[in-house]
């Protein structure tokens, strides 16, 4: 559904498209053997080619093609046989040659699609272009009176992947970051960690009266590092060119920087067109040929992806959709989920996985592949609840024992005399008990006032019990007991 912003004079729309960077998984750089590693020492992972000493000579990574080539299979574009890479010539001063190696006229891939959730359902938004380059370095403007440059990142393989203009509201902008980082992730060609700068998003916005279908002049907001901090920079620069429009003001073609912890943005300088770089192809590298075969073979190497995950998770596992796009949205989550439902009730696996495992997980700042208990070992402990063993009540603190390192489902419930109760005869003493002591409330259920009453005795049963009574059982003799007091 599209976003309006409604003033008094008009009802406005967006159109946006947003370009992202997603850094490669390789462990040297795209033309270097330098390592790629995050949170080196500065200028630790530098070799003469990144610091562009003369005489040196590029050479391509393959395995940082073959990342790419699998990311463009995975988002169903076209990769072509050919493509050229160029040099984008800008001087800065962590780009030591004074151009950028990129690709523009002839990329890796065109015209692919990546779904997202909107308001109104399944969305799908184009894919124009992705393509390779290689990333700058980084300039450190907070260490006093100078500033230092890092040429850690110079080389860095990177992929591009620029969206068409079809994203009509910050939600849609939103569910489009997730979903390809979680594509990106699942096939295990960026490790999408955005606060670490190896997934970062450029933003390109224009507004236009609603129904309208010329385009406005576009911005760009460069480098946002969060969906959050997306959705936030959609939100403020749309409602400034609206502003700007209805005071009579002009929109530049500019690109802006968005500053996250200000809520503000600025502009840092007028927006350049490729002739400003003046591409051309870089004379040190031949055209990249691709054999048909090898990219057919990556393409039958690709994992199930997210989205047909989750249908599967849907169709054939019978969870709710929601429940299933939550589980798949991470790939180790998902395969966690997978490990512990094989053999299992796959509802009430994921209801535990979702409700119990997650808010853990959450709390610890963990990813389900780091979880202090294993997919074994919950899995043991959904079967004692199943057998009868235990608890729902009771497994929940079992579970955060096991989660503190207190030992495995069956020690913790051994040690602690936590089986559960499912003897008749002492249930029934407790119910009576329960029941003798509230005869306030047996009056509200027995006239019908408040039937719904007996829960609570449920309740009450369980609580006297520290939680070890069989729930079943008990709500079948409070209903038995209670009937049988009527009657009497």
């Amino acid at each position: 559904m599209t976003w309006h912003i409604k003033t008094e004079k008009n009802t406005w729309e967006v159109v946006i498209g947003l370009e992202v960077h997603a850094q490669i998984l390789t462990k040297s750089k795209l033309f270097s053997s330098a390592p790629a590693d995050f949170g080196a020492d500065p200028n630790s992972q530098v070799n003469l080619l990144d610091a562009a000493m003369p005489g040196t000579l590029p050479v391509c990574n393959g395995e940082a093609v073959a990342q790419a080539v699998r990311t463009a299979l995975a988002l169903d574009a076209e990769v072509h046989r050919t493509s050229v890479f160029e040099r984008k010539n800008y001087f800065y001063p962590d780009l030591p040659p004074g151009y950028q190696i990129s690709q523009y006229q002839q990329p890796l891939a065109t015209d692919g699609r990546l779904e997202v959730e909107s308001d109104d359902g399944e969305k799908v938004i184009g894919i124009e272009r992705l393509h390779m380059e290689q990333d700058a370095g980084k300039s450190l403007h907070d260490r006093g009176a100078v500033s230092f440059v890092d040429l850690n990142r110079a080389g860095v393989p990177l992929m591009e992947i620029v969206s068409r203009p079809d994203i009509r509201a910050p939600g849609e902008a939103s569910s489009y970051l997730r979903r390809l980082r979680s594509l990106l992730r699942t096939i295990r060609t960026c490790d999408g960690n955005m606060n670490e700068g190896s997934l970062r998003c450029d933003i390109n916005l224009s507004v236009r009266v609603a129904g309208s279908d010329v385009l406005g002049t576009r911005t760009e907001t460069k480098n946002v590092n969060s969906v959050r901090f997306v959705v936030q920079a959609i939100e403020l620069e749309a409602r400034r060119q609206v502003d700007l429009l209805e005071s009579g003001g002009e929109v530049l073609q500019e690109t802006r920087l968005f500053d996250a912890a200000a809520g503000r943005a600025r502009a840092m300088r007028s927006k350049e067109e490729a002739h400003d770089y003046r591409y051309f192809p870089d004379p040190d590298l031949l055209p990249l040929v691709l054999d048909s075969g090898w990219i057919e073979d990556l393409r039958t190497g690709l994992p199930e992806l997210p989205r047909a995950r989750a249908r599967r998770f849907a169709e054939v596992l019978k969870l709710s959709e929601t429940t299933a796009a939550i589980l798949t949205e991470e790939p180790q989550n998902a395969d966690y989920f997978e490990a512990v439902a094989s053999g299992r009730d796959a509802v009430r696996v994921a209801n535990w996985v979702v409700t119990n495992l997650f808010s853990a997980l959450n709390d610890a700042g963990l990813g389900a592949d780091r979880s202090p208990v294993s997919p074994g070992a919950l899995g043991e402990l959904l079967d004692m609840v199943d057998g009868g063993v235990i608890s729902g009540l009771v497994a929940k603190e079992v579970f955060e024992e096991m989660w503190g390192g207190g030992g495995s489902a069956r020690e913790i419930v051994s040690a602690r005399g936590l089986e559960q109760i499912s003897d008749q005869g002492q249930l029934e003493e407790t119910v009576r008990g329960v029941l003798d002591a509230n005869e306030s409330q047996v009056g509200d259920y027995l006239s019908g006032r408040n039937e719904k009453v007996a829960g609570w005795f449920v309740g009450q049963v369980m609580k006297a019990t520290g939680g070890k009574a069989n729930p079943k059982v008990v709500n079948e003799l409070v209903r038995k007991a209670l009937e049988s007091r009527r009657q009497s």
